[in-house]
């Protein structure tokens, strides 16, 4: 009962995240940020989780990162997800590897796991809300859905590369603080 509560619990709050930037009424708190806060709110929180199943999380930094002008929380949630998700789909006593690099006017932050991978046909389709590729792990097919929604209204883009048998790799970009 107890594990049921906190599933509905979360897809509630899904829900609700959803339907705020459906409506438009996303709030965003737009500040410059370090990349390297975000990605270690994003570890730390999810570190529980990768410790369950003696996942190791490598990250590769590019040096002198530039802060990010983005909404933190938005895209520390985006950050966890994504971790989450490569977290679930991997084998226990694996890796995660978190990139971060900056590409001209962006930095570009990555989560590569090295699980099974998305085929190809459903790749179009996986930010789609409510969208669970056939014999994935339960989940509430919303998590990419929202994360897609909060890098978009920050004006912004995510992407998934996958090869099947491969694992796959999540990337979205945000732009460089101009101060």
């Amino acid at each position: 009962i107890k594990d049921e509560s906190q599933r509905l619990l979360g897809i509630t709050g899904e829900l609700l995240d959803l339907t705020q930037v459906e409506s438009g009424k996303i709030n965003l708190a737009f500040e410059a940020v370090s990349p390297i806060q975000i990605i270690d709110y994003a570890s730390m929180a999810v570190g529980f989780q990768a410790q369950q199943k003696s996942i190791e999380f490598q990250i590769d930094l590019a040096p002198a990162l530039p802060q990010v002008w983005a909404d933190a929380e938005k895209t520390a949630w985006v950050l966890v997800n994504l971790l989450t998700n490569a977290i679930r789909y991997s084998e226990v006593q694996s890796k995660i590897l978190i990139s971060v690099v900056q590409e001209q006017n962006q930095v570009v932050f990555g989560v590569q796991d090295f699980g099974k991978g998305i085929e190809a046909k459903y790749l179009d389709r996986i930010f789609d809300k409510y969208f669970q590729a056939p014999n994935s792990p339960k989940g509430t097919g919303l998590g990419l859905a929202i994360a897609k929604q909060f890098i978009e209204a920050q004006q912004w883009q995510i992407q998934v590369k996958s090869e099947f048998g491969q694992g796959a790799i999540f990337q979205f970009s945000l732009p460089i603080y101009q101060g």
